[in-house]
């Protein structure tokens, strides 16, 4: 065998696991959820789970959660973008120290943290409410929106920010016409990062919001678990693959490859 070969034998040794794990547990489940979507209970091919997508109810579920997504991801761009920013700017020491707060609480369990939110806004006061929800998720999620723009920006050249000054740019000009634009990667990653998991979460709407609203979540979990009906279940599934795919796209179009973290035009 030659020298090629054997390199080419091995390499297909080595990516062999990664080839069985996605076909069992990304290929073969994703087939099983479109499989229930366009079947009935008796596995007929049908489309009325689809059909079923379309009525007041589950429309209001789609919105609300959207909307509340939508909220909570503003929210993390508000705070996490100056976070990001101010981050970049310190000392190695600073930078490490604000690093390991912002990644303590994501080493604590998920339904631990919600709950410790949970008894926080109870004791505020707003307990069980829409606010109480997204609070929830921008404290959970705030770490996807400020690491990928503390990326971003930590690997900007500061040359360019010196000549926008030489050149009588103020400092909010700077910021829009320099830091934002050349940023952005950073900032359409942390939005789809946090955009999706908050139109998909279920406990923390189920926990904060004290069941006042349902999610896409909640629905899937309970029409799952609760109900067994796992072919609108799926259908529900399939709605929140499109808008991952559909997010990914948009990503696609403004990060590149380049480690200079610019905008791709």
């Amino acid at each position: 065998m030659s020298r090629r070969g054997g390199r080419h034998l091995l390499q297909k040794l080595i990516s062999a696991p990664y080839i069985v794990w996605s076909v069992i547990f990304v290929v073969f489940p994703l087939f099983m959820v479109i499989y229930y979507t366009f079947t009935d209970g008796n596995g007929k091919f049908t489309m009325s789970n689809l059909a079923e997508l379309g009525t007041s109810e589950n429309v209001s579920v789609m919105m609300i959660s959207i909307a509340i997504a939508l909220i909570a991801t503003v929210a993390c761009l508000v705070v996490g973008y100056p976070l990001a920013y101010l981050i970049s700017k310190m000392s190695n020491s600073g930078r490490n120290a604000m690093m390991l707060l912002m990644m303590l609480p994501m080493w604590v369990n998920f339904v631990i943290r919600t709950n410790a939110i949970y008894i926080l806004t109870e004791a505020l006061g707003f307990s069980e409410t829409y606010t109480a929800a997204v609070v929830g998720m921008v404290y959970n999620f705030l770490p996807y929106m400020v690491l990928p723009i503390y990326s971003a920006i930590s690997k900007l050249d500061n040359s360019l920010f010196e000549a926008a000054y030489d050149l009588g740019c103020t400092k909010f000009a700077v910021l829009r016409k320099v830091l934002f634009p050349l940023s952005m990667p950073g900032v359409v990653s942390g939005i789809t990062m946090v955009f999706v998991p908050s139109i998909s979460t279920f406990y923390i709407s189920q926990k904060l919001g004290g069941g006042m609203f349902a999610t896409v979540g909640d629905k899937i979990e309970g029409l799952f678990m609760l109900t067994n009906n796992y072919n609108l279940g799926s259908a529900f599934s399939i709605i929140l693959l499109v808008l991952i795919i559909i997010s990914m796209a948009i990503m696609s179009k403004f990060t590149t490859d380049d480690d200079e973290g610019g905008l791709l035009l």
